[in-house]
């Protein structure tokens, strides 16, 4: 059998540190956990937040909707509402061509300067 001792090297213990001290004292935990507690500051304010507030508006948006309102669905269909229910809203995207559409899916209303929002 071969003797692989020559790899491993000896490990000592280390000492205390340069100047006493021994090492890891009881320090204070609220210390250990302050800079976790400052990043989670900061998420829940440049990401958490805005985030929140954004989903408010739109969904104040969805809840007002009303026949007549020009809108844009979340998958880039532009048309005009002709009838709201709990659920579902009816879109008129061209002369007698309507569709229905899940009220979550109207994303807002369309940019003024589209120019297919303009045509229509």
């Amino acid at each position: 059998m071969i003797s692989l001792t020559f790899l491993i090297s000896e490990a000592y213990a280390m000492g205390p540190p340069p100047g006493g001290g021994g090492g890891q004292g009881g320090g204070d935990p609220i210390t250990a956990f302050l800079p976790l507690i400052l990043i989670f500051g900061i998420f829940y304010f440049l990401l958490i937040r805005p985030q929140q507030k954004k989903q408010k508006q739109h969904q104040e948006f969805v809840n007002n909707l009303q026949k007549g309102m020009e809108v844009v669905t979340s998958g880039g269909i532009i048309g005009k509402i002709t009838g709201v229910t709990d659920e579902v809203v009816t879109l008129e995207i061209a002369d007698k061509v309507r569709i229905k559409v899940v009220k979550n899916q109207i994303a807002g209303k369309p940019v003024k300067g589209d120019k297919a929002a303009a045509k229509s």
